[in-house]
């Protein structure tokens, strides 16, 4: 297992779309939770599902653990490295790849966030009604089954992706 070489050939892949330095670190081993900083090795910063592909292979093939990140408001502390690892922000992900009003599906990058799909569909009349009660975002909230306090009326994040 070779973090170091991952970073390597991750520089390679992404340039500056990878981050070695100290404070993007420690904000990515931290979140809304309670336990203390846990920070990655690396934070990689994907423009698409390629590269999100590659910086999995490459950690698999190293060996090196992966992180998924999102807004990081999460309060279970998955988005933590406590084994260190390679952690993937997907905040330059934020695409609506395609929008039917008439089927109600939105297909999305996973860095978008509530807020910002919401402010999209407001004039379609349609809204994401999931509230986990911040601005987290769609793949977040699909990581980690989000739900809050519209689940009564709307259901859980899974329950929206099925239906």
């Amino acid at each position: 297992m070779s973090v170091t070489r991952a970073i390597h050939r991750l520089t390679s892949l992404l340039g500056e779309g990878l981050s070695l330095s100290k404070p993007v670190l420690e904000d990515h081993g931290r979140s809304e939770t309670y336990f203390p900083l846990a920070a990655p090795d690396a934070v990689a910063f994907p423009k698409s599902t390629e590269e999100v592909s590659a910086i999995v292979k490459i950690c698999a093939e190293e060996g090196c653990a992966v992180i998924g990140f999102g807004a990081g408001t999460s309060l279970e502390g998955q988005a933590q490295a406590p084994f260190g690892g390679i952690c993937v922000d997907f905040s330059k992900m934020k695409a609506i790849r395609r929008l039917a009003q008439e089927d109600m599906v939105a297909v999305v990058e996973a860095g978008i966030t509530r807020e910002e799909l919401n402010e999209e569909l407001r004039a379609t009349g349609l809204f994401f009604p999931v509230d986990p009660g911040a601005n987290a975002s769609l793949g977040g909230m699909a990581s980690t089954r989000a739900s809050g306090t519209t689940a009564v009326r709307y259901g859980t994040m899974r329950d929206n992706v099925i239906g």
